[in-house]
């Protein structure tokens, strides 16, 4: 464990000195106090109401690409196998369909299994 630091409660008597002699409106602070508001006039602070207005057509353009590639990946998810070609039945064929042959699904099964 790191030892603690010791912790004066008291004022920093040059510190506020300083501070004093920066803030006073005299003839070194009124310069001071100057480059402060003229610094805080510069400074635009907006609302956040402008805030999201400037990211508001970004935002929605982001939305709707997301949207167009969750709905491609779910449609292509959800999208069933092309058929197969004439005179080849796949293994999807066989487990959906009735089975036109009473061993075909057993023979499926079987060698999914490993028998």
């Amino acid at each position: 464990m790191k030892e603690r630091l010791p912790f004066d409660h008291r004022p920093d008597r040059a510190l506020g000195e300083a501070l004093r002699q920066a803030l006073d409106p005299g003839d070194d602070g009124a310069a001071f106090v100057a480059r402060v508001l003229a610094r805080g006039e510069r400074i635009s602070v907006a609302s956040w109401d402008r805030v999201l207005a400037r990211w508001a057509r970004a935002g929605v353009a982001a939305a709707v690409l997301v949207a167009l590639a969750g709905g491609y990946v779910v449609g292509r998810a959800t999208a069933s196998p092309p058929p197969s070609p004439p005179g080849r039945t796949s293994v999807t064929d066989i487990l959906i369909a009735p089975p036109a042959h009473p061993g075909d699904v057993e023979v499926v099964l079987a060698s999914v299994i490993g028998n």
